[in-house]
């Protein structure tokens, strides 16, 4: 009872480790009533860096939450098909009902994970911003996108979605201050520490296998500086696997991690997962069955729809909706004029433990009941990603 007793204590203090009341200081700001840009609709524009899953998920959960503060109309949204958000946008642009706000048909920019088109189309974006003057409020999403807009080259206000660390990625300077007073970029400091804490607590490694593109950007999707600390607070050693992650040839970038995963075996006991171009639909399957096979445990950085795909646990982000609605209500606050920097960019969700047992059950694992009693997505089967 003792033992079981402790571990329950230890994951909840792992969940609820730096757990703020998310909120806005001022009170000016806390209307989000939709309203008119004298009488105008406001114009949103989008970048990202390239396609990826997450983005497309975060997109749709912040529609549905301007949905809920009366921005636009309800509807049903179009569905989904790989890892775009051009679908989305395109219905945005033509088929989405609002009074306040109109989603441009041509201010939807994908780089396609290039370098080139990258900085050519950074080029543009802000030429646009600042001489055709057409754009009230970009979306920038991701690390990619939020280091390319959140500079002084405009002042066109400007929100960082789904970047994994903005801060370690150098996009803001501090989690109360973006910086720049057009910018604001959603940041969780103790994500990923939670993550590995309860990771930690779960299985007790040795050697924690991790792989990443060796770059500023990489290094933050990886959350490498919070691995470190855990590193030497908890006396683990860090195998790591280079590989590169934003390429415009996603083959390569998942064979690149499907290669790490044949290396990590042979020396790891347990790999976190990290977000990176090359962890996705396609090659998720083949990175469960080698883990699988060689009963290494996995956690997925990402949320519980890696989980239902075959890694063993992650803290659940519950379908992206509690980040989705505070993208909602930030937009809102700054289409009714607060300045984004005056806004708190401190988001927490709500921790989830997702876990998948047949995973468990495939590489040995057997949860404690404990663990179970506090798990609140458990997937009984691996399913295969359409």
């Amino acid at each position: 009872m003792e033992a079981r007793a402790k571990f329950i204590f230890l994951i909840s203090i792992s969940l609820l480790l730096a757990w703020p009341c998310t909120g806005f200081s001022n009170e000016a700001f806390l209307k989000g009533d939709p309203i008119t840009n004298r009488g105008e609709k406001w114009r949103i524009g989008y970048y990202e860096g390239g396609e990826y899953v997450d983005y497309q998920k975060v997109l749709t959960e912040t529609i549905k939450g301007l949905i809920q503060l009366g921005w636009l109309e309800t509807a049903a949204l179009p569905e989904q098909s790989g890892e775009t958000t051009s679908i989305m946008w395109t219905w945005l642009s033509t088929e989405a009902s609002s009074d306040y706000i109109e989603f441009v048909d041509d201010a939807h920019y994908s780089a396609s994970w290039d370098d080139d088109t990258r900085n050519n189309m950074e080029s543009a974006i802000v030429d646009r911003l600042n001489n055709k003057g057409d754009i009230d409020l970009m979306i920038a999403m991701g690390t990619w996108a939020g280091k390319g807009m959140a500079n002084n080259r405009h002042n066109t206000n400007t929100l960082v979605l789904s970047s994994s660390d903005p801060l370690s990625a150098g996009i803001i300077k501090s989690v109360e201050d973006s910086g720049y007073e057009h910018v604001h970029a959603t940041v969780d400091p103790k994500r990923f520490e939670r993550q590995l804490n309860v990771f930690y607590e779960m299985i007790g490694f040795h050697k924690l296998g991790v792989v990443y593109e060796d770059s500023q950007a990489g290094r933050s999707y990886a959350a490498i500086e919070a691995i470190e600390s855990l590193a030497k607070k908890h006396n683990f050693e860090i195998v790591r696997c280079h590989t590169e992650s934003d390429l415009s040839d996603l083959k390569l970038a998942e064979q690149g991690v499907i290669d790490c995963f044949d290396d990590l075996i042979k020396s790891a006991d347990a790999i976190y997962v990290t977000q990176q171009g090359g962890v996705n639909s396609r090659s998720i399957p083949s990175l469960v069955e080698i883990a699988n096979e060689y009963n290494i445990p996995t956690f997925s950085q990402s949320g519980s729809d890696e989980v239902s795909y075959g890694f063993l646990a992650s803290l659940s982000q519950a379908g992206f909706k509690y980040v989705g609605r505070f993208h909602a209500e930030t937009i809102a606050r700054v289409l009714n004029g607060a300045k984004p920097n005056q806004l708190d960019q401190h988001f927490r969700e709500p921790p989830k433990i997702a876990l998948n047992l047949k995973t468990a059950e495939v590489i040995g694992f057997n949860p404690p009941i404990v663990l179970l009693g506090v798990t609140d997505e458990l997937f009984h089967e691996i399913v295969v990603p359409e």
